[in-house]
């Protein structure tokens, strides 16, 4: 089903047209066995400015379905579109280049860009202001803990300058004081920015904490099994006490997903 948009967290209507549109998209994949279907007829709007999560039991094609709309697949049936400049990716591992600085990574991101030389430099330290990792301009890798390294990771993200951030389970590997604190960081980048953002992740408490829609696919083929709006107001700590009602409400629907596939 389609998506209606709903109303900004700042008062105004969301109607500009969508960051992402899927329309009746499926995708299958050639095995020996045959095709295998892993994901089934997606319709899914993104509104300009929201934040989406997608959440499912691994093997869901949640991962699938992010590469689709990055670009970095075609889909076997369906359409789906990016108006404007193509979606920003961020993995579960930063992907940094080691013989590079924090910084020279940034920048690697504008030339692809097209950002003119003199430019780039300064362009890398806001957007390092912008992940509050003010000094690290020169620092290498390995000098980064995993928590900067996804800081780094973002900023450079942010250099694509588009309006659609896909990120796929960025946080998954970090301790969890790391990913609580990355948690707050990401809210604000993204409130100050107002980019539109899905989300991939399989931590239902980490889907309601961020978003402000959560997306359920069933398992295997992928489908959009339920939604849910998200009117929890932000800031968000995951111990909240809404924030766990609702995990829990969505944890069970996830278990009945996956005990539907198991006895298929």
């Amino acid at each position: 089903m389609a998506t209606t948009y709903a109303e900004a967290t700042d008062g105004s209507t969301r109607d500009a047209g969508p960051a992402a549109r899927l329309a009746h998209v499926s995708k299958s994949f050639s095995t020996p066995a045959g095709q295998h279907l892993v994901l089934d007829d997606i319709s899914l709007d993104v509104a300009p400015g929201e934040f989406v999560t997608l959440l499912g039991a691994s093997g869901c094609g949640k991962s699938t379905l992010l590469n689709l709309v990055a670009g970095l697949d075609a889909p076997s049936a369906g359409e789906i579109s990016t108006p404007g400049a193509r979606p920003a990716l961020m993995f579960q591992e930063h992907a940094l280049f080691p013989w590079l600085t924090a910084g020279k990574n940034i920048e690697l991101a504008l030339k692809l860009r097209g950002v003119p030389r003199p430019e780039r430099q300064p362009r890398a330290m806001e957007l390092l202001d912008v992940v509050r990792l003010e000094g690290a301009y020169g620092k290498r890798v390995h000098e980064l803990s995993g928590g900067m390294r996804q800081r780094v990771a973002l900023a450079r993200a942010l250099a694509q300058d588009s309006q659609l951030l896909l990120m796929d389970e960025p946080f998954a590997a970090l301790d969890a004081i790391t990913r609580d604190l990355l948690h707050d960081e990401l809210t604000r980048v993204w409130r100050e920015t107002r980019l539109s953002v899905l989300f991939v992740t399989h931590n239902v408490r980490e889907a309601v904490r961020l978003a402000e829609r959560v997306v359920l696919l069933s398992s295997r083929p992928g489908r959009i099994a339920r939604e849910w709006r998200v009117d929890i107001p932000q800031p968000r700590r995951i111990e909240d006490t809404a924030v766990a009602e609702l995990s829990a409400e969505i944890t069970e629907e996830l278990r009945g997903e996956i005990r539907r596939h198991g006895q298929h």
